[in-house]
């Protein structure tokens, strides 16, 4: 058992450490299961959970990096927003591309669904598709 102040007491009575907990007016929390004996902890059982759920939280946080581009972009332009992207898919984020359209761009749309399959293909390596969308020239791709 570990008490309060984090000092290990050792093998102790389960109703003795039951009367230290109410004593300090906190709560008697089973840290981990073992099968010979388990390791018991005094500690404010709300706060517990509170901070469990935070570090949950907080590990689970993916942020999406979003990237922008015309369907005539440049070759060099384009291998520099890609390597980029396969950065930040290395860090573990999720990269979202979207083709913007102006004017008459608007009637070589298959130029842009061309694009947003070649950055599929370019970036199969370090990340996998996980949607596209040729109505709204969009693909998001994640870690993989």
């Amino acid at each position: 058992m570990i008490d309060h102040e984090n000092n290990n007491r050792g093998l102790t009575d389960t109703s003795e450490a039951l009367k230290l907990a109410e004593s300090t007016d906190l709560d008697l929390v089973i840290v981990s299961e073992s099968k010979d004996t388990p390791v018991a902890k005094i500690l404010d059982y709300g706060k517990h959970q509170y901070q469990q759920k935070k570090r949950q939280h907080a590990s689970s946080k993916t942020t999406v990096k979003e990237v922008r581009l015309r369907p005539n972009i440049g070759e060099s332009d384009y291998s520099l927003r890609v390597n980029r992207a396969i950065e930040w898919l290395k860090k573990g984020d999720s990269v979202k591309f979207q083709v913007r359209l102006r004017g008459r761009e608007h009637q070589n749309r298959e130029r842009a669904i061309d694009l947003l399959d070649r950055i599929a293909v370019d970036l199969a390596q370090t990340g996998k598709v996980q949607s596209l969308d040729k109505r709204s020239l969009i693909v998001q791709m994640i870690p993989g």
